[in-house]
C-alpha cells in the first residue's frame, strides 16, 4: 500500500483547472514539483518500517481519510450532488465513456475531478465539451485521496445538482482502498483485459456498485468470455451490477445512463 511504499504524501496532488493553450504561450505544468515530491518519497532517507509498524502507519493513514471523504461526502449530500468513483486499469476507455456520457446527457449539469499521474490531457478532452473540470496530477502517487478531492471540489465549485465523476489514476489496487467521499464506485473494464479480473483483483471488485465492460464492438476479436467474467464478479460481490457497454460505438451505454438517472433520483444517500 502506498504508506508502505511511500509514493504520495500529504503534500502530493498538483490540482489545475486547464484553459485553452494560447498560441506561442508557454505552459508549465508543475513537473519539477512532481521531481521533488518523488525524490522526497523514495530518496536516500526512505526506511522500510517493520511489518507491525507499517500495518500501524496504513491504519493511521486510512482512518484520516475516512474521516475526511465523510466530510467531503457531507458537502456533497447537502448540494444534492451524485459523485461516481470511476475507476480501472489504463487503457480500459474511462475517458472515451466520460466524454460520450458528458454529450449525451443533455440538461444535466456535470462536472469532472480528472486524476493522472501526470499530463492535462485527458482533462483537456472533458474541457472539450464544455465541462467544468478540474486535474489532480499525483506524481508518484498512484491514487487519489479524499483530501486532493476535497481541494478539488473548492476550486472546481460545482453547481447544486450536478452529477460529479471522479476519474481516478488508472489502478485496480489502491483506489479500492482511499474512500473519496463517494456516492458508489464504478469499475470500467475492458474486453482486452481478461474475464479474470476480479479474481485477480478482488478488493477492488468487492466494493464496487457498478461494473462496466467496455469495448464490447471487440469481443469477436479476443478471448474473452462475458459469462465467465460475470461468474467471476459475482463470485467476489454477489451484489454488484454488471453492465456490457461500448463508449467507441456506443452499445449498451443507455442502460449506463438509466443507472446514472436511477441513482440521481433516490432520496436516500449512501451512509
Amino acid at each position: 500500500m502506498c504508506a508502505t511504499c511511500g509514493c504520495g504524501g500529504d503534500s502530493a496532488g498538483l490540482i489545475t483547472i486547464p484553459h485553452e493553450h494560447l498560441p506561442g504561450a508557454e505552459h508549465d505544468h508543475g513537473h519539477a514539483h512532481h521531481d521533488h515530491d518523488h525524490d522526497h518519497a523514495h530518496g536516500a532517507d526512505h526506511v522500510h518500517l517493520p511489518v507491525t509498524d507499517t500495518i500501524s502507519l496504513e491504519q493511521k493513514v486510512l482512518a484520516k481519510n475516512d474521516l475526511l471523504a465523510q466530510k467531503n461526502r457531507a458537502w456533497l449530500e447537502a448540494r444534492d450532488m451524485l459523485a461516481i468513483n470511476m475507476t480501472s486499469s489504463p487503457g480500459a476507455g474511462k475517458t472515451t465513456l466520460l466524454v460520450r456520457t458528458i454529450q449525451e446527457l443533455a440538461g444535466v449539469p456535470v462536472a469532472v475531478i480528472e486524476g493522472d499521474q501526470e499530463t492535462l490531457l485527458d482533462a483537456e478532452r472533458i474541457m472539450a465539451t464544455g465541462c467544468k473540470v478540474a486535474q489532480i496530477n499525483t506524481g508518484a502517487g498512484c491514487h487519489l485521496d479524499a483530501t486532493m478531492t476535497r481541494r478539488a471540489l473548492d476550486l472546481l465549485d460545482p453547481a447544486p445538482g450536478s452529477l460529479l465523476f471522479i476519474e481516478n489514476v488508472g489502478n485496480l489496487v489502491c483506489p479500492a482502498l482511499f474512500d473519496l467521499g463517494e456516492y458508489g464506485k464504478v469499475v470500467v473494464i475492458s474486453v482486452t483485459e481478461g474475464a479474470d479480473k476480479p479474481l485477480k483483483y478482488p478488493h477492488m471488485f468487492s466494493v464496487a456498485s457498478l461494473v462496466l465492460v467496455n469495448k464490447i464492438d471487440l469481443l469477436p476479436y479476443v478471448d474473452f468470455d462475458l459469462d465467465r467474467f460475470t461468474g467471476y464478479a459475482r463470485q467476489v460481490n454477489p451484489a454488484v451490477e454488471i453492465l456490457a457497454v461500448s463508449a467507441t460505438t456506443g452499445a449498451g451505454v443507455t442502460q449506463w445512463y438509466d443507472w446514472l438517472s436511477a441513482h440521481r433520483s433516490q432520496d436516500v444517500k449512501r451512509p
